[in-house]
């Protein structure tokens, strides 16, 4: 069995140190614990675990070690958590934030962010800082413009503004950006610091045009691009379809994800979508 200080990913007890509404859509759940000093990130869009206790649950049974899969999915319905990912939005030293949508008691995740208070607890599946991987790229995070990219495109729904937030605050000088988000109010509106030449466009949903065609509208420069779509999977299938089959963009140079389905259940966030 692996030693489990140097398993690429590690299980972390966390405990809620606070809360704060970003606009009406989303709430960001600040975790502290001293096991939280060894997370680390490999990207702005790091992808994680978290686990959450389904109705009637009092508590978490979470397996650890390297068979923890295997184990957790042997475990009862009735003794089972929810497993859902979620972007690493933020590390500090003994403390993480993830940013929640809210979609009211719509699943186990969505409830428990929309209730959870000072001092809750959860388990956090993320990279652990004590190991080096051979293969950096396998450890969740996907941002990965190639070095000759001239420009970029960065676009999603309100799942992927905690991913997005971080993919533009981590562009350096001299690099440019358009970014362009669907939200469902005004209110959530995000400001973000950034170094790069960053072009951003919030489209209201409801309001404005809608994502696919603001993108269908204005096109894409010349020379070697990078686009980084993420949210609803039927919307971001059309986005990478447009850029791909109409535009001509190398899908090799197309980084997609479908974060949820309309009408399915939480079960079905960030998973793979279909190519064309």
């Amino acid at each position: 069995m692996a030693n489990p200080t140097t398993e690429p990913f590690r299980h972390f007890d966390a405990e809620v140190l606070a809360t704060r509404a970003l606009g009406r859509s989303m709430v960001r759940v600040t975790f502290g614990g001293p096991a939280l000093r060894d997370v680390r990130t490999w990207g702005p869009d790091q992808r994680i675990k978290l686990f959450f206790p389904r109705s009637g649950q009092a508590g978490l049974t979470v397996p650890t070690g390297a068979d923890w899969y295997t184990r957790f999915r042997e475990l009862p319905d009735r003794e089972r958590p929810a497993m859902r990912t979620y972007t690493l939005r933020a590390v500090r030293h003994g403390q993480i934030d993830i940013d929640f949508v809210r979609h009211g008691d719509t699943g186990p995740a969505s409830t428990w962010a929309g209730r959870a208070a000072v001092g809750d607890r959860t388990v956090i599946l993320a990279p652990n800082a004590h190991h080096v991987p051979e293969n950096p790229a396998r450890m969740g995070a996907d941002y990965a413009p190639p070095a000759d990219t001239a420009w970029q495109l960065i676009a999603g729904d309100e799942t992927a503004l905690p991913a997005i937030g971080g993919i533009v605050e981590s562009l350096p000088r001299g690099v440019r950006a358009r970014v362009v988000l669907e939200v469902p109010s005004a209110s959530d509106r995000q400001d973000w610091r950034t170094e790069g030449e960053v072009d951003t466009t919030w489209l209201v949903r409801g309001v404005d045009t809608p994502l696919l065609e603001a993108i269908r509208a204005e096109g894409v420069p010349d020379g070697p691009g990078y686009a980084w779509l993420a949210g609803e999977s039927s919307l971001v299938r059309g986005l990478r379809r447009h850029l791909v089959k109409d535009l001509g963009v190398d899908r090799k140079r197309v980084y997609f994800c479908g974060y949820w389905r309309e009408g399915r259940p939480e079960e079905t966030a960030h998973e793979p979508v279909e190519e064309d």
